[in-house]
This record gives C-alpha cells, structure tokens and sequence, in this order.
C-alpha cells in the first residue's frame, strides 16, 4: 500500500466534519436509513493491549475510533477459543449449538459450522447489502464452508490460524498460493479492504467483515513495520493491524460515506502467551475474565455520541441481534442466545436483555464443559480446568479436561474485575439461582453438550481445593502435616 504513515510516526487525524463528530441525531432502527458496516476482529487481541485501554503500544488509529466513538469496557467474546468464538458472532448463538466446540483442525476437512444455522452475512445478503469477507475465517475449509457460500459474495483471506501449515490463500473458492506469507497477510488484507471500499457507492449498503490474522503466535508484521515498536513480534503485529484500521477508515472519508457507516473493532478473545488481559486474570481458552473480555470499539460519526466510555456488558454473541436492529436485517428462526444492544449503541442505558450467559470451556471434555454462569456482574464458576491448566492451553501439554467445583466460587465482577475474592458464602441465595438458572439452559443444547455436562457433575474435585484454585484429585488423603478448616474437610480428615 503506497498510501498510510509510515511505522512510528504519527497518523493524520480522522478528517470527520464539525457535525459528523458529535451525535447529530440518533437513528431510530426502522426508519429507513440503513448504514454501512464494518466490523473487524482481531486474532488473540488482549483486552489490554490497545493504547486506549490502557497499554503502551502505539495504537493511535485505535486511540482515535475511541475519541470518535464508544469504547466498552465490559465487553466479552462468546468462547475464548477461534472457531466457537467466530461462530458465536456469526450467528448470534453459543458455537456449541452449531458443532463449533473450539478450533477447527486444518487436518479436519469436512468440519465446519453447522449448515442449519443462519449467518449474519446472509442476513446482510438476504436484505440488498454488498457482502465481503477478508482475511482468517477458521469456520470451515471445504467449499460448502466458506464465506461465499454462507452469505458473503466475495472473500480473500485465509481458511483458519497462522499456526496452522500450509496456510493457503483464496479468492473465493480458489486457492491463489498453497502456503502463502504470513508476513504480508496484514497490508494484503488492508488492500483488499480500501479496493472494496473504493468499488462501493452511496444508496447501496455494504457489510465488509474484516478478520486479522494476528496477533496470534507466532505474530507477524511487514518488513515495514518490524523491529519499530520496541515491543517485539506482538508489538509490530498490533501497530500494523492498527495502521491497517487507520486506513480503513481514510477510506470511508474520501468516498464521502463516514456519516453512513458504522465501523466496529473488536477481538475473537483474550491473548494467548503474549499480550495483556488487563488487570483481569487468565488468558485465551481460560474461563476466566482475561479469556474473554475483549476490546471493542464503535464508531459511527453524527450517529454515535463522541468519546465515550460504556460501561454497559455486551458479548460478541450480542453482535447479530443488534446488526438485525439496526440495519433493518430479518431475524434468523432459530432462537438466539445474545441480545440487542443498538440501544446502547444509540446512547442510552443497559442492561442487555437476554438469559444469564455461559461460559464454556475449550479444557477437555471435547470443549463441551460449562464452567461458569454469569448474570449482569455476578459470575459463578461451578467447574475448572484440572492438573493446574487453568490459565494456557498448549499443544505440548493438551486440553487435560476439567473438574466439578464442590464449593461452586462467586465473584462480583463490578467491585472484582480479577475474581480474587470468592463471596459464594455471603450469597447462598444468588449462589442457588445461578445455578437453577444453567440446569434450566442446559437442555436447551445438543445432546452431546447436555451428556458432558452430566458428566461433569460426576467428576469432582477435592473438597480440599481452595477457592480460585484448579481442582486437586477427588479422595487424595490430606497429608499428616496440613490442617483444613472445616468445609473443606474430608470425611477422613484427622485434625
């Protein structure tokens, strides 16, 4: 790309009008006006990681979205896994519902997301919008799977994560290189987008869906843009996904459509090895908040009120339904597990309507376990990963399963946003409705989940397991040495 700034020097600022920069007044869904969307999602993107939250990377087209825009701080992925996660946006329901458990195998040809289901790309399609897909789409690699065949007229990416070899290149259903560069996948992409951007017109609405490949391990950049941030591979993969936002949106200014387009940035779930959760604990495939709590940004000049801060809790699952009411989309059959948040979008108050949601686990079970359900800022984990695998998952050492909790762990997200301090004891009462509310939605699920689960509660932990810990092996015997107090004490404890 001959246009942009070069790696660390500073970006232009967003060229909007005096109008398009503050809300010239709201658009009410169904009144005729139906936006562009963009909507980009990153690869293993912390919730700390942009500049504007927080981190010291150079982030400065992100850091002026959110000085455009809305920044959320309580916005969460619906899997802390690539596929589940993506699937979750695509169809507005958990990736379970859809045989969406984790990650899709590039030696699993045949898989993909469920065929019944309805994507928010033909929902898009089906209502007159243009449709584009770029870059890791990682919800199926046979023909049937791939974007265009799932709503999206074109698409140019890759079929699932940079670690996975060979990675090809498509056009559509053609294969343009058997094991393309992955150090060229960022400025590939962002051409792509200002080509499609550059082809559109004003009257006729557009849905571009734009995928970055990183910063997943091993994070890539360009030779442009690495070695400049002085925070290595991680940090000159971001800084490139951030030249390429910047980009994007010069786009949409010099075609004239910015107060026409709602312009979303986000990430699939928490960072892996590298990266920053925040102050939050865990990381990527964790049920902690650090696997799924996830920047997301929103900006829509004239529309969207101007650096705001939202503090309402939304999930990518929330994603569908909202596009649905904002856009004029038909709704799909099958029930959804997210809610609309146009309203917030809009400016005004939460919560989401919508059940208590779930957070199921990539550790083991084949990725169908539940450990947590939360309910606006109350969050309680019933299960967790085994054998101290609570925060990582490696491929050296494998998705080890998980393990009933017999002390079920309660944590007020709002005054604890790290789940350091278990209150499940001061709230007997909340502890019973959490936990009659997911028996109440576990049936709604395949049978496969409904038997994991089963399953699950007949494979405890230890009574002895503190809280906040993984779950130490059911019966071992309580070393001569150790005192307990006593509700954890096993039935042959000797104090």
């Amino acid at each position: 790309m001959s246009t942009g700034v070069a790696a660390g020097a500073s970006a232009p600022s967003f060229a909007f009008s005096k109008g398009e920069s503050a809300v010239a007044g709201a658009l009410k869904p169904g009144m005729g006006r139906r936006p562009n969307v963009i909507f980009m999602i990153c690869d293993d993107l912390g919730y700390g990681d942009p500049g504007c939250y927080g981190s010291q990377l150079p982030t400065p087209n992100l850091d002026r979205m959110a000085a455009h825009g809305l920044r959320f701080t309580h916005f969460n992925a619906g899997h802390p896994i690539c596929s589940a996660s993506r699937a979750a946006v695509m169809t507005g329901r958990y990736g379970l519902r859809s045989n969406t458990t984790g990650a899709f195998s590039p030696n699993a040809p045949t898989e993909g997301t469920s065929l019944e289901e309805t994507f928010l790309s033909e929902l898009f399609h089906g209502a007159g919008y243009k449709t584009k897909a770029i870059g890791k789409w990682h919800l199926g690699q046979a023909p049937q799977f791939l974007p265009t065949s799932r709503g999206f007229d074109s698409f140019y990416g890759v079929p699932y994560s940079d670690d996975m070899n060979p990675l090809p290149l498509f056009r559509d259903t053609a294969i343009l290189e058997k094991n393309t560069d992955r150090d060229l996948l960022t400025p590939r992409y962002t051409e792509e987008a200002v080509k499609f951007i550059d082809e559109q017109s004003a009257g006729n609405p557009f849905f571009l869906y734009m995928a970055f490949s990183y910063p997943h391990d091993p994070a890539r950049a360009s030779e442009r843009f690495r070695g400049k941030t002085g925070f290595g591979d991680f940090g000159d993969a971001v800084a490139e996904i951030d030249w390429s936002v910047g980009e994007v949106v010069r786009a949409i200014e010099r075609k004239g459509l910015t107060g026409d387009t709602l312009i979303c940035f986000t990430s699939d779930h928490g960072p892996w090895y590298l990266g920053s959760p925040g102050l939050l604990r865990g990381r990527k495939a964790s049920t902690f908040e650090g696997g799924f709590r996830v920047p997301f940004l929103a900006m829509w000049p004239g529309t969207i009120a101007a650096n705001k801060v939202v503090d309402t809790w939304c999930s990518n699952l929330d994603v569908l339904p909202t596009m649905v009411s904002l856009c004029g989309l038909k709704s799909p059959e099958k029930p959804l597990d997210g809610g609309d948040f146009s309203k917030v979008l809009l400016g005004g108050a939460g919560p989401v309507k919508r059940k208590p949601l779930l957070y199921f686990s990539a550790m083991g079970g084949h990725g169908l376990d539940v450990h947590c359900i939360r309910r606006d800022e109350w969050k309680l984990r019933v299960a967790q990963g085994i054998k101290g695998e609570i925060y990582i998952n490696d491929r050296t050492t494998g998705a080890r399963g998980s393990a009933w909790l017999q002390h079920p762990e309660l944590y007020n997200l709002a005054r604890d946003p790290a789940e350091s301090y278990d209150v499940a004891k001061f709230h007997p009462d909340l502890v019973k409705e959490l936990m009659d509310d997911l028996e109440s939605q576990i049936p709604s699920f395949p049978p496969n989940v409904v038997e994991a689960y089963a399953s699950l509660k007949q494979d405890k932990g230890d009574i002895t397991t503190p809280p906040g810990a993984s779950p130490r092996p059911n019966g071992l015997p309580v070393p001569d040495w150790a005192w307990e107090p006593d509700n954890l004490r096993p039935p042959s404890y000797r104090p």
